[in-house]
């Protein structure tokens, strides 16, 4: 646009008064005013047709789509690609449930001294693999091996005492056999005795024996019964006396008992200052050292056995088709690069917080409705065949249809 057609647009367009002004006013204007005003009114007639002539040529130019036909169709291919990618993500993500709040788990053990004593040797250092069994340390072992003998002396003991009961008890029935047939020689003595004294009277009586001769028969008898008393008494005290080697066998058989569990609690004692794994793993974080002295119950070092799974805490809106034995994907942060396989164990019959130090009070306060988390139990199919501890976190990722 040129300098007098911008000058156009500032001024003021004629009024229908101006235009309608007979030409003999206009006329009477001075020739340079006339002049400029003729210009005026050309240059307006040449802006009309060059803004009509725009108008024009405009409305005959074709459109984007018409100019740039290949980039509009792959403009239209890339979206209906995007559509058709939504919609196939859509379906297959309906088939999944996946959660970042899940870590690795495992029963870790907490590895102690279960007597006091000096530590003499620890076999094992930190992260260090070792197999079921395997000692991890040891506690001196010379007291518990000098109590050991004792106790083995004390069931040594009490065997010889049950061993004399018996021997004695074998004796007593041997003189309870021997009180019983003097008590039958003493019964046949008096029964003779009996016989002479009956004999001896009537021969007194008949006077063919003499009055000596009758009185020696009555001591006889007399002495033939106390001999049968005595030995029945005897006999009785044998009997009796086998009763109280019973009773002592009793005792030296509870004394026997006794010594036993003494000698087992001291064989399990002495095993107990040798330390060992109670299954295969790492141990880890070991504060054990030789020459310090253990407590029962100080804590030696962590164990962490080669048997882990995965913690996966769902949200409650994500369990509806969460079963046991669905596979899983498990994607584990330290391994970018790999995906292991597992599946669905357990889910936990309740959310975490129901069995946290402090559960929730939803029955106090104001209340404010929070989506749970429900742990879910995922093993691995096969072991993973890499490090994997406590802690590590994992995405897994759960096909539920």
């Amino acid at each position: 646009m040129d300098a007098k057609t911008e000058r156009k647009e500032r001024e003021p367009a004629p009024t229908e008064e101006t235009r309608a002004q007979p030409r003999s006013d206009r006329q009477q204007r001075p020739p340079g005013d006339q002049n400029r005003v003729e210009n005026e009114h050309a240059d307006d007639k040449r802006a009309q047709d060059s803004q009509a002539n725009d108008s024009r040529s405009y409305a005959n130019r074709p459109g984007l789509i018409r100019r740039h036909p290949y980039i509009a169709a792959i403009a239209a291919i890339l979206i209906l690609l995007v559509i058709a990618a939504v919609i196939i993500w859509w379906i297959n993500a309906r088939q999944y449930e996946w959660t970042d709040d899940a870590f690795i788990d495992a029963r870790t053990v907490t590895i102690g001294a279960e007597i006091s004593g000096r530590i003499t040797d620890v076999a094992v250092t930190d992260n260090q693999p070792v197999e079921a069994g395997a000692v991890l340390l040891r506690i001196d072992d010379s007291d518990y091996q000098a109590s050991l003998k004792q106790a083995e002396a004390g069931v040594v003991a009490a065997r010889a005492d049950i061993a004399n009961v018996q021997a004695q008890t074998v004796a007593q029935k041997a003189k309870i056999d021997a009180a019983g047939k003097q008590v039958a020689q003493a019964q046949a003595a008096l029964e003779f005795a009996k016989s002479e004294d009956q004999r001896n009277r009537e021969l007194l009586a008949k006077g063919t024996a003499t009055q000596q001769q009758a009185q020696q028969a009555a001591s006889t008898l007399r002495q033939d019964q106390a001999a049968l008393d005595t030995a029945n008494a005897n006999a009785e005290a044998a009997k009796s006396q086998l009763a109280v080697l019973q009773a002592q066998g009793k005792s030296a058989e509870g004394k026997l008992q006794q010594a036993e569990a003494a000698e087992g609690q001291a064989k399990t004692t002495l095993t107990r200052t040798t330390i060992t794994a109670p299954v295969a793993g790492h141990a880890t974080n070991v504060t054990a050292a030789k020459g310090t002295y253990a407590q029962p119950g100080q804590v030696l070092m962590m164990f962490v056995p080669k048997d882990v799974w995965v913690k996966a805490n769902f949200k409650e809106t994500q369990l509806d088709l969460v079963r046991p034995s669905q596979p899983v994907d498990i994607a584990i942060d330290a391994y970018p690069e790999k995906t292991f396989q597992g599946h669905v164990d357990s889910v936990q019959a309740g959310s975490g917080t129901a069995f946290s130090l402090l559960p929730a009070e939803n029955a106090t306060g104001n209340f404010v409705k929070v989506v749970q988390r429900v742990p879910v139990k995922i093993v691995f199919d096969q072991p993973p065949g890499v490090y994997v501890g406590p802690g590590m976190s994992v995405v897994p990722t759960v096909k539920v249809r």
